[in-house]
């Protein structure tokens, strides 16, 4: 992994190095142990649900929004 530094901004350079290294580091980390596949499903089942009501949150903000530019 190599990340280029701008102007002197190390703290945006380390920033983008560590939205790098996140999803190796996650890997890594669930590979330490064996989870029994009940478990992992339930685990990703759980991380489902929560990004999914994250996104619709975000849907439901946008939407709000807009409909208000058009009420009469």
């Amino acid at each position: 992994m190599s990340v280029n530094v701008r102007n002197n901004n190390i703290d945006g350079a380390l920033r983008i190095l560590r939205t790098q290294s996140a999803p190796t580091l996650s890997v890594l980390r669930d590979k330490k142990e064996y989870k029994k596949p009940g478990v992992r499903r339930r685990e990703e089942k759980k991380k489902n649900t929560i990004n999914s009501r994250r996104n619709s949150k975000k849907n439901n903000y946008s939407n709000r929004s807009n409909s208000k530019k058009y009420a009469a």
